[in-house]
């Protein structure tokens, strides 16, 4: 495999990974405050379809990003009110806002089925992307890879150095001792989970703004639950997302590559790879013990100040 094949193959890998990658990111913000977040497949559907729309409309890439931001926190606040405010049952909560997600962009989104928005450019790094191997495959991307790589930095920086980030990691391991420490638990909870779920959605406008530019029912294609296994596959560590997304990214490029090439391999076969990794990664994930240390001690369970629990 020579010098080209790999850089193409990197490439297509970090445009397939950057999905995932948000929808982990927001999954980590949500859960590292003590809320389970499954109902990742339904915000990168939101987000798919309002900032395919935004652009669709305004032309105005910013605007799209924004819609797709405000709309996914939207409906994250929903799962917020009934999960941190009601004190609800988080897994239907999160199960019946991937169903949300579905039914609402099949609903809205028909008048815009195989419509197509305009394609964006690519914007090299100068130095960086002459790198040998990996400078074009990282460095001479879309403006919203550019943006995952920040946030991931960004992400780190508030959980290690900041006192918010601070407080929403102590709503996720000692509710009760956030609380005594005059920290606002059901606040910092709701807060987070908007915030994360307006994240995931950034995933799903990556898709219909970059990565395939034109809008379709379910176009995640069961992305959202990988980023689910990723969330506890990396221990909810944002750093180690980004190497969980690209992973499945390259799985992803290399079936598309498969299918290209007309291997013999089955068609079926190789659109349930990803989905088959996913499975492995989560039995994995199960026998290793330091995987489960890591689990936010509070996570799904709702605080109670009067009960202290």
């Amino acid at each position: 495999m020579n010098a080209d094949v790999i850089t193409l193959l990197l490439t297509a890998t970090v445009q397939a990974g950057t999905p995932i990658l948000f929808a982990t990111l927001g999954a980590i913000v949500v859960e590292r405050a003590g809320v389970n977040q499954l109902g990742v497949e339904g915000l990168m559907l939101i987000g798919a379809l309002a900032g395919f729309a935004a652009l669709h409309y305004t032309q105005s890439l910013m605007l799209a990003v924004l819609a797709a931001f405000i709309f996914s926190g939207a409906a994250g606040g929903i799962h917020a009110f009934i999960s941190v405010t009601l004190k609800g049952n988080q897994i239907v909560s999160g199960l019946a806002l991937t169903m949300f997600g579905v039914g609402i962009t099949a609903m809205f989104g028909k008048t815009l089925v195989a419509k197509t928005n305009p394609a964006f450019s690519t914007v090299e790094i100068p130095l960086l992307s002459k790198i040998p191997v990996i400078g074009q495959p990282l460095f001479n991307q879309d403006m919203m890879i550019y943006g995952s790589y920040v946030l991931v930095a960004l992400l780190w920086f508030f959980f290690s150095r900041t006192r918010w980030g601070l407080y929403v990691r102590t709503a996720g391991e000692n509710p009760a001792a956030a609380d005594t420490s005059g920290i606002n638990v059901q606040r910092v909870r709701f807060w987070a989970t908007v915030a994360g779920s307006g994240i995931s959605g950034l995933g799903g406008a990556y898709l219909s703004l970059f990565y395939i530019p034109f809008w379709t029912e379910n176009m995640t294609a069961g992305r959202g639950w990988i980023a689910v296994a990723l969330v506890i596959f990396t221990g909810w560590s944002t750093n180690r997302a980004i190497l969980g997304a690209y992973f499945f990214g390259g799985i992803t490029a290399l079936q598309l590559r498969f299918q290209a090439l007309g291997a013999t391999i089955s068609p079926q076969f190789l659109n349930m790879l990803p989905y088959v990794c996913t499975i492995m990664v989560l039995t994995f994930s199960a026998m290793r013990k330091r995987y489960i240390s890591r689990t936010p001690k509070s996570l799904g369970v709702p605080y109670d100040r009067e009960g202290r629990n």
